[in-house]
């Protein structure tokens, strides 16, 4: 697990500058992103504004800006680190299901 120093709200300002980005350069003003998207332009302006937007929305944007790509890997396992010996590799250390 790696350490991060950026807080939710940061991370909020720069996915909606993000997005405020990649619209301009794709030359769409907020009400043309909101009709290709179906994000209605409030929610589009409040986003760029303050970083908050639902998830469903912002997939929404994502795919008319062509950054859907970037939310497969989001949550995958991270890599497995070298193991020492054959009998690490051959363990199973998976979770088989969630703690309740």
């Amino acid at each position: 697990m790696s350490i991060n120093f950026i807080t939710v709200s940061e991370m909020q300002q720069k996915l909606a500058l993000a997005v405020r980005t990649k619209r301009l350069h794709l030359n769409l003003s907020q009400q043309t992103l909101s009709e290709k998207s179906g994000v209605s332009c409030s929610v589009l302006k409040k986003f760029e504004r303050t970083g908050k937007i639902s998830l469903e929305s912002l997939l929404m944007l994502a795919i008319v800006l062509g950054s859907m790509d970037d939310f497969k890997g989001l949550f995958a396992p991270d890599k497995p680190e070298i193991a020492a010996s054959l009998d690490e590799l051959m363990k199973d250390n998976t979770r088989k299901r969630g703690r309740k």
